[in-house]
C-alpha cells in the first residue's frame, strides 16, 4: 500500500530535539485528514488503548489521529479523546503540554509552529501551551523532568506555568497518578545530567510532598554545622545527588544517593542537629519507598545498603577488622564485587556533597577496595590441603580474613601516624 498519500507531520520530542542540535531518539506523528479505517487499509497496525494509534508497515514509527480531548475524570487517564478527519493540526498540537512539544514538521521541512514553541525554546522557556494544562497532573511530573534534562542549556520555567503546577498541586489531583507513572518520570529525571533539579521544581511547585513525602521530610531537617555547611538535609541530599551524577550513569547508585539519609527525618526534633542511628532508622522508609512506587528490588537493595552501612564506609580507617568483614558481608561482596564499587560511589558523593567540599578527595574508597581484596584472596582454595569442609570450611576462611584485616588496618594507622609525626 501507498503511505505517501497520508497528511502526516512529524511532531513532539523530534522537532524539538532537532532544532537544539541534540541527538534523535524516536520519531512520533500525527496524521490529519483520515481515519481509523484509512491508516488499517493502509497496513498500519493499530495500537493505541483509549485513541488511535498506529504502527508504520515499514518503520514501526507510531502514527496517531489527529485528536483533541476533553476531561472527564480524574489523574491524567481522566479524559474523552475526539478524532475525526475534521480535527487540525492547530487543534491537536494545542492539547500537548509545552510549547516547545508542540511544534509540528511538514514533509517539505516547513515548521508548523501556532504556539511559539520556536520563539520559546531560543529564549530558553519552559511555557504551558494553553489553560487546559492544569487538567493532566501529570503534566507537574513531565515539566519538572523537562526542567531537569534541559538545565545545562539553561531553561528555566515561566512563572505563569509554575503557578499552574501549584494549582494542581493544592488541588488533589496528583493523588490519582498511579506510583508506577511516578516512578516511570523519576526513573526519566535520574538519567539526566541534573536530576537534583527535578526534585527542586517539585517542591518549588509544592508537588514534592504529595508524591515524594519521603523526600519532602528531609527539608528543613538540621545536621551539624561542623560536618554540614548547607546544614539542611533536603540541600545536603540534593547535593549528593547532583555530585553523584557527574561520577556515574547508573541509575541504581543516583536513586541510592537520594535516599540515603531518609532516616534523618526521623529523628525526634529534640535531638537535632544531631542523628544518631539514622542509618537503621531510615532502611524501612527506603523499603517501603520502593515498594509503594514498585521500583526493582536492585533500587530496594541499593539503596536499603548505603542507607545502612554508609558511616561504616565514612569511618573504614578506623573500623575494627570484625566491622569491615560484617560490612563486606552485608554488601554481599565475594559473590557480587560490582556492589562495593556503587556502594563506594554512593558514600564518596554524600561525602563530597557538602558546601565547600564538593572536590574533596575521599581515600575511604580506596581504603576499602584495598580491604576487600586483601580477604577475598582467601578461599576455599586456601585449605584445600586441609580437607575443611561445610562449616569448619567458612569459619576457617573467616578467621584468615579477620586476621589479614586486622594487620592491615594495624598498618594503615601506623603508616597514618608515621606521617602525622613527620
Amino acid at each position: 500500500m501507498n503511505t505517501n498519500s497520508l497528511q502526516t507531520y512529524l511532531v513532539g520530542g523530534a522537532v524539538r530535539d532537532g532544532l537544539l542540535n541534540l541527538p534523535i531518539k524516536e520519531k512520533d506523528w500525527v496524521v490529519t485528514g483520515s481515519s481509523p479505517e484509512d491508516m488499517t487499509r493502509l497496513g498500519f497496525k493499530p495500537v493505541g488503548k483509549d485513541f488511535p494509534v498506529f504502527l508504520h508497515p515499514q518503520t514501526g514509527e507510531e502514527y496517531a489521529l489527529a485528536r483533541t480531548e476533553r476531561k472527564s475524570g480524574h489523574g491524567y487517564q481522566g479524559f474523552t479523546f475526539f478524532t475525526g478527519p475534521e480535527v487540525s493540526l492547530e487543534d491537536d498540537l494545542q492539547r500537548r503540554d509545552l510549547t516547545i512539544n508542540a511544534i509540528a514538521k511538514a514533509g517539505n521541512g516547513e515548521l508548523v509552529d501556532p504556539y511559539q514553541g520556536r520563539k520559546d525554546l531560543e529564549n530558553r522557556i519552559l511555557r504551558h501551551v494553553s489553560p487546559s494544562f492544569i487538567e493532566d497532573p501529570l503534566r507537574v511530573l513531565r515539566v519538572c523532568r523537562f526542567a531537569a534534562r534541559f538545565h545545562h542549556l539553561g531553561f528555566r520555567l515561566a512563572n505563569e506555568t509554575l503557578s499552574l503546577m501549584r494549582q494542581i498541586s493544592v488541588s488533589g489531583e496528583l493523588h490519582y497518578l498511579t506510583p508506577e507513572r511516578v516512578w516511570q518520570e523519576c526513573q526519566k529525571a535520574l538519567g539526566t545530567e541534573n536530576p537534583d533539579v527535578f526534585f527542586t521544581r517539585l517542591r518549588d511547585c509544592g508537588a514534592l510532598k504529595e508524591v515524594f513525602p519521603e523526600i519532602d521530610a528531609l527539608f528543613g531537617v538540621p545536621q551539624p554545622e561542623k560536618y554540614h555547611p548547607e546544614i539542611d538535609t533536603g540541600l545536603h541530599t540534593l547535593k549528593a545527588l547532583q555530585i553523584a551524577a557527574t561520577m556515574t550513569d547508573n541509575l541504581h547508585c543516583r536513586f541510592a544517593v537520594l535516599v540515603h539519609d531518609l532516616g534523618k527525618a526521623k529523628t525526634p526534633s529534640e535531638y537535632w542537629p544531631k542523628h544518631h542511628g539514622h542509618e537503621a532508622l531510615g532502611a524501612p522508609v527506603v523499603e517501603q519507598l520502593t515498594k509503594r512506587l514498585g521500583a526493582s528490588k536492585a533500587y530496594a537493595r541499593l539503596g536499603t545498603l548505603v542507607c545502612k552501612w554508609h558511616l561504616q564506609s565514612h569511618r573504614a580507617m578506623e573500623l575494627k577488622a570484625e566491622t569491615l568483614i560484617k560490612l563486606f558481608n552485608a554488601l554481599d561482596v565475594w559473590r557480587r564485587p560490582q556492589t562495593l564499587e556503587d556502594f563506594l560511589i554512593c558514600c564518596e558523593a554524600d561525602a563530597r556533597g557538602r558546601t565547600g567540599l564538593e572536590e574533596k578527595a575521599y581515600p575511604q574508597a580506596n581504603h576499602l577496595r584495598q580491604a576487600y581484596h586483601l580477604a577475598a584472596g582467601v578461599s576455599a582454595d586456601t585449605f584445600s590441603s586441609e580437607g575443611l569442609s561445610g562449616k569448619a570450611l567458612g569459619n576457617a576462611i573467616e578467621k584468615r580474613r579477620l586476621a589479614l584485616l586486622a594487620d592491615f588496618q594495624a598498618g594503615q594507622k601506623k603508616r597514618a601516624m608515621n606521617e602525622w609525626s613527620d
